[in-house]
């Protein structure tokens, strides 16, 4: 009877340690490419994607070999520019961020944020560059 009821133990020690193992963590930024197409401009090309950022989470400094024009869809989120002050947009504004300028975005809310993100960079440049040396503005 011992060996049965310490076998019972085991079983739920082991299961109940199997319940509270940790649950791998969750990508917070995310890019989906929607499209890529050459432009007529020889060496560039235009990429648009949509990025979506959870609460909390930031797209932390990068840069782009082109120039990005972002719309954000949902949620708030917030973007600082190298050497400027961060600025806060709602669904339907506006953003333009000039060639090579480094950039972070941030989401303050509590729902995801999403922006639609179009590129136009030169062609065969990756797309995105970490930017970990911006200093930060005082």
């Amino acid at each position: 009877m011992r060996k049965i009821l310490g076998l019972a133990l085991a079983t739920v020690f082991i299961g109940s340690a199997t319940l509270a193992a940790p649950i791998p963590p969750q990508p917070s930024v995310k890019r989906t490419d929607l499209q890529r197409h050459d432009l007529s401009i020889p060496g560039h090309e235009t990429v648009q994607a949509r990025i979506d950022i959870a609460p909390g989470a930031t797209a932390p400094w990068h840069r782009h070999p082109g120039e990005e024009v972002i719309y954000v869809l949902e949620g708030v989120l917030e973007y600082q520019l190298e050497g400027q002050t961060p600025v806060t947009l709602q669904p339907g504004q506006v953003l333009f961020v000039p060639k090579g300028v480094a950039h972070k975005a941030h989401n303050p809310g509590t729902t995801n944020g999403a922006e639609l993100a179009t590129y136009i960079v030169e062609k065969g440049k990756p797309l995105v560059a970490p930017a970990p040396d911006v200093a930060q503005p005082k």
